[in-house]
């Protein structure tokens, strides 16, 4: 198996947890299976996940938001690791997407010969894969069978949309498990990054 270059976003903004946990298995598998890391922990990144004006005006990018792209483009695979809250992301890490998934970095409208934007695009991260790893308090059965998909914001919304294939993993209910239950987790995480899936 080819060796590939993997980014590890951690999106718990606490690395002291179950996510945390697991964001470290994955990276200790990649790396043991001979894969390129980068990772980033949002909860270490300084950055306003607020668009004041909205997409109206260019808000300029603070330096670890221009990293997080520059570590996007680097990498053949992309792996995102956070808990579900409220049946969707953090807002912190919905914010990093709001911020930093822009026209010209992660896609881009095509335009008809007078200049007017259409409703197709250019997805510029086609040929790319993610992983995205979730937890939730309640068992991921019941989350599905109630409020739904509850992934498919971060899947097919941003992901999809810029281009990545996207496999999902989802561990749960993750609070107060018994630690032989959050090893077997890991041991499956570490095997997912020693494989770079």
């Amino acid at each position: 198996m080819a060796a590939k270059k993997i980014f590890v976003l951690l999106g718990h903004p606490d690395k002291s947890g179950m996510c945390g946990r697991l964001a470290d298995s994955y990276e200790a598998g990649a790396r043991a299976g001979g894969h390129e890391v980068r990772r980033m922990n949002i909860g270490e990144m300084q950055f306003d996940p607020i668009l004041h004006r909205g997409y109206r005006e260019r808000q300029e990018l603070e330096p670890d938001l221009q990293k997080f792209q520059e570590n996007i483009t680097w990498g053949d695979h992309l792996v995102v690791i956070y808990p579900v809250w409220w049946v969707g992301m953090p807002a912190l890490l919905k914010g990093l997407f709001d911020r930093a998934w822009l026209p010209g970095s992660a896609f881009r409208y095509m335009k008809m010969a007078s200049g007017k934007r259409t409703m197709f695009w250019h997805r510029l991260y086609r040929g790319k894969t993610a992983r995205i790893i979730m937890t939730s308090g309640t068992h991921p059965l019941l989350v599905r069978f109630l409020p739904g998909n509850v992934n498919a914001q971060l899947k097919w919304g941003i992901l999809w949309f810029a281009g990545f294939s996207v496999r999902t993993v989802w561990f749960g209910p993750a609070e107060n498990r018994a630690e032989p239950v959050c090893t077997s987790w890991c041991d499956r995480v570490y095997t997912l990054g020693e494989r770079g899936k």
